[in-house]
């Protein structure tokens, strides 16, 4: 059983690197579908890649709900590691999660199964972390949408397959949504709800 003590540490230099990674976050959310690295180092849990662990030091909070899926749930050391270092609440109904991590995006759930916000809260809407296999190599999609100059293409191994499929939904529902950041290693991509696929996939 891994005790407080034995948790991975957090960021060395926890404002620089908190600053660090929130810009690498709101460059990503403005170039959908443009790969930026996190350069800030934390230690993490074993199931936990470098890019997730720097979003929840950052992001997360006491008012901030996450939901784990399976392998990010399969032992105790991540619900640790995030109440040790964020005070972030891990809960158990992913429908009232601010943010879901995945690690095994395979078996991502329906997104009928998170919070799409309301008209007027778009922002209480789950945000989905997955863990991808590669940003860097895979089959390529084309994005369009607001942040985008014409397309962006997206080179990745992302799972699901159907990731793109699933999240058509948001044009039905805009302004409500989901939002997705594709996470390898310490690099990341976001998928912000007004980003659509123009081809691919």
């Amino acid at each position: 059983m891994t005790t407080f003590a034995e948790l991975p540490a957090g960021f060395a230099d926890k404002v620089l690197s908190a600053q660090s990674t929130f810009r690498s976050v709101m460059d990503a959310m403005a170039r959908p579908g443009s790969v930026q690295r996190i350069a800030a180092v934390a230690g993490t849990p074993s199931t936990m890649m470098r890019g997730t662990a720097a979003i929840a030091l950052t992001l997360f909070d006491h008012d901030t709900p996450v939901w784990l899926d399976g392998r990010m749930s399969a032992t105790a050391d991540v619900a640790k590691w995030l109440k040790f270092h964020t005070s972030a609440p891990v809960v158990a109904d992913s429908s009232i999660a601010s943010f879901a991590l995945i690690g095994d995006p395979k078996s991502l759930p329906g997104l009928d199964r998170f919070a799409f916000g309301s008209n007027e809260y778009p922002d209480r809407s789950t945000t989905l972390v997955l863990q991808v296999e590669s940003l860097m190599d895979g089959p390529v999609v084309d994005l369009r949408g607001p942040g985008i100059d014409g397309s962006a293409a997206l080179c990745a191994s992302i799972q699901p397959r159907d990731l793109f499929d699933r999240l058509a939904i948001n044009a039905a529902l805009f302004p409500r949504g989901i939002d997705v950041v594709l996470v390898h290693d310490d690099s990341i991509v976001a998928i912000p709800r007004t980003t659509r696929l123009a081809r691919g996939g």
